[in-house]
């Protein structure tokens, strides 16, 4: 279900756009979106997402240092569109992480092919929760993005999606937090989920 957007959150400058298509909705949102807010498309539905509370940006903080610690020669990303292949649109998602080889995205672009991605990871919140669980999975699935790291702070787990095949993963690993994760092939580390 589509996130409510405050009243008047959109209202200065939106231009009538009667008729517009869900592409063409989507971009004038996201040209419009507060700074620190998310617009995405995700399976022809727009989600418009507030800034994140401070434990969630706390459990992303400690995910980017522990996978610095693990490897200076990737780059952790947060705030970088992914451009999805979905079931009929392109699929625009926003990730709280992305791991990927320095470099992969230094250029002008909004959004960003997945080929270089090796991680992406969300950590849900209240409304963000089921799409973290159900599209984000299919979505990243079918991108090829070889490792999906869930954060489920309602469920207190870690999940662990690999191996992606179609619209989902071959292998997810349930784990509770507070333990060591075991991340697997391409970034191979041991994730200690003690401070989530």
């Amino acid at each position: 279900m589509p996130l409510p957007v405050p009243e008047g959150a959109f209202s200065e400058g939106m231009p009538d756009r009667e008729g517009a298509s869900v592409q063409e909705t989507f971009e004038l949102f996201s040209a419009s979106a507060p700074k620190g807010w998310r617009v995405e498309l995700i399976e022809g539905e727009i989600y418009v997402v507030p800034p994140a509370n401070g434990e969630h940006e706390e459990i992303v903080s400690e995910l980017n240092g522990q996978v610095r610690d693990h490897d200076k020669g990737v780059g952790r990303y947060t705030g970088i569109g992914l451009s999805l292949p979905g079931t009929t649109d392109a699929v625009r998602v926003i990730p709280d992480l992305v791991i990927a080889p320095k470099g992969s995205f230094d250029d002008q672009q909004e959004w960003h092919a997945p080929d270089p991605v090796l991680l992406v990871a969300e950590v849900t919140s209240t409304s963000t929760a089921r799409r973290d669980r159900v599209q984000k999975i299919r979505a990243y699935a079918r991108g090829g993005i070889p490792l999906y790291l869930l954060i489920d702070r309602e469920a207190g787990e870690a999940v662990v999606c690999s191996e992606p095949s179609g619209d989902d993963y071959g292998h997810k690993s349930i784990h509770k937090l507070g333990t060591v994760v075991a991340l697997p092939h391409p970034l191979g580390f041991a994730l200690n989920t003690s401070a989530f």
